[in-house]
């Protein structure tokens, strides 16, 4: 490997990740799990996280928890009544739920892709979490050091809301294009590197994300 290259690869590692709001839809005291579809249908997403300090020359950081949380296929979250035109009331746990990071800064979620609801773009929650305690399945204290969303390439996003069961959902789509929150800034604003896990869509997804943090 160049040093040019080893450069350009620790500079695009050592980036702060965006901070954005939380929305209206987080809730405290997450399962710690690595698997947090329950049993909701959709295609399957890999997730794939690599936390670093950036303001300790972008070492990894152990010991994080990684929550994330977002919608169903039909645009709805679990914990709150009637989301996305539905009306039933849910007071579940599904598509929530984090793992604490290793030595090296990695770890992995296994969940569903996002469907959508109205106003904004396909996309995740996601908190990290410092000096947790951890209980029987979840934790308690700690400190929350970032507050971002996770993003999805278009085209592919698109190929995926028109097939079952995200196809169901009749509220219109918006674009990443034309979102609230995303700024285009790629990976440091929450844009997942993608890789299919065959030949279709519905095969699922790999998705990886290096995730910019300052602890102090």
């Amino acid at each position: 490997t160049s040093a040019t290259t080893e450069a350009s690869a620790t500079s695009s590692v050592c980036v702060l990740n965006a901070e954005v709001t939380e929305g209206p839809y987080s809730l405290e005291g997450a399962l710690v799990r690595e698997d947090i579809r329950e049993d909701k249908e959709g295609f399957e997403v890999q997730y794939t996280f690599t936390v670093v300090d950036v303001g300790n020359d972008c070492a990894p950081l152990a010991d994080a928890l990684v929550e994330i949380w977002h919608c169903d296929a039909l645009g709805e979250y679990s914990g709150f009544v009637g989301g996305n035109g539905h009306d039933e009331e849910d007071n579940g746990t599904f598509l929530r739920g984090g793992q604490m990071t290793d030595e090296n800064g990695q770890c992995s979620i296994t969940s569903i892709w996002p469907g959508h609801y109205v106003s904004r773009a396909v996309h995740v929650h996601m908190r990290v979490h410092t000096d947790v305690t951890l209980t029987d399945d979840s934790y308690t204290g700690g400190e929350i050091i970032h507050t971002g969303q996770l993003f999805f390439d278009q085209d592919i996003n698109t190929e995926v809301q028109a097939t079952s069961p995200y196809s169901a959902n009749t509220t219109k789509e918006t674009l990443l294009e034309d979102d609230t929150i995303y700024d285009d800034g790629g990976a440091s604003s929450g844009l997942l590197t993608l890789t299919a896990l065959g030949s279709s869509v519905s095969d699922g997804y790999a998705a990886t994300l290096t995730v910019g943090v300052n602890s102090d």
